[in-house]
């Protein structure tokens, strides 16, 4: 057996208390990673969920993939190595209690879950919980496309729409845990019906859920995601192109209403939809320029793992006090 002796034995601790883990909780997946202080993804895992099943199936899913990565840097029975649990997941979060306050039906059963109680309980962890856009955002601020800025805006596309935004590099989560929550303001008063109860939402229009809706009713054909239209697109569809299109100008509009409401330097777009942006951002660049817009419109740089990354980030905020 090796035995450590003095600084050495100090060193591996101090190894072992620079790691955290971060989970993004969404409708359809689970994504988890090992992270570093610096910033840098040891190791990762995503697991598909079906949301319908309930919450329990989704917990279960986040236990596989947090004690899978814990068994890969050592014994998941101590948690030795893994310092802490940083958890996102779509839904207003009340920070200083982990609790869900609201979610909408895209996490059946979710609200009222006190997801840092259950980590305690259940994984033996310490953990915070926040609102995945509000992660995504503290995640580019800290690694990706906001790295250097101290007012920022983030939006969201993916199964439903998330938003979030800081001030002097602060998060502003709201009175009611519900800042940037743009997915669900107004963007055609009297439109169509929202699972949150009001018509009309932004969400309803430029989600990931939205375009494949469109896809369809413009082209009578069933899309199994997003992708297939882009590439569609990219192949000189003038149908795809058009739903594109339309989608962008409706997703400019929005845009737009941030930038005049907060003035940020930068507004970032990040999710599943502006992953496959190749094909669609510079339709989108072209309606923000018929629309005057000034502000700075940039995809995210971490992809699908802003959310862990930024979840990462808040777990290490808790081992600092």
């Amino acid at each position: 057996m090796l035995m450590l002796q003095g600084n050495e034995e100090d060193a591996v601790v101090a190894e072992d208390m620079n790691r955290v883990i971060g989970v993004d909780i969404g409708g359809t997946s689970v994504k988890a990673a090992i992270v570093a202080r610096d910033g840098s993804v040891l190791d990762e895992i995503r697991l598909d969920t079906d949301a319908s099943r309930g919450r329990e199936w989704v917990l279960s899913r986040v236990s596989e993939s947090v004690f899978g990565l814990m068994r890969s840097f050592g014994d998941s029975s101590t948690n030795r190595g893994i310092d802490a649990l940083g958890i996102a997941t779509a839904g207003r979060v009340n920070m200083e209690s982990g609790e869900v306050v609201y979610a909408t039906d895209n996490l059946p059963g979710w609200q009222g879950t006190s997801l840092v109680t259950w980590a305690r309980e259940k994984l033996a962890v310490r953990a915070i919980a926040d609102n995945d856009a509000n992660a995504a955002l503290l995640g580019e601020s800290w690694q990706g496309a906001g790295k250097g800025k101290q007012r920022l805006a983030m939006l969201t596309l993916g199964t439903g729409v998330g938003g979030a935004f800081m001030e002097h590099g602060l998060l502003c989560r709201g009175a009611h845990w519900s800042g940037g929550d743009w997915g669900h303001s107004i963007l055609f008063p009297g439109g169509l019906p929202c699972n949150c109860g009001k018509k009309g939402c932004a969400e309803q229009y430029v989600s990931g859920t939205a375009l494949l809706r469109r896809g369809t009713e413009y082209t009578g054909r069933l899309y199994r995601s997003g992708n297939e239209i882009m590439q569609e697109a990219a192949h000189g569809n003038l149908e795809a192109i058009r739903v594109l299109d339309e989608y962008t100008a409706d997703l400019a509009v929005l845009l737009a209403n941030i930038s005049v409401t907060l003035d940020p330097e930068a507004i970032i777009v990040g999710g599943g939809v502006a992953d496959a942006g190749e094909v669609w951002w510079p339709l989108l660049e072209k309606h923000l320029h018929l629309m005057g817009v000034k502000t700075e419109v940039s995809r995210a740089l971490l992809g699908n793992r802003a959310g862990i990354i930024g979840a990462a980030r808040l777990a290490f905020e808790i081992t600092e006090t």
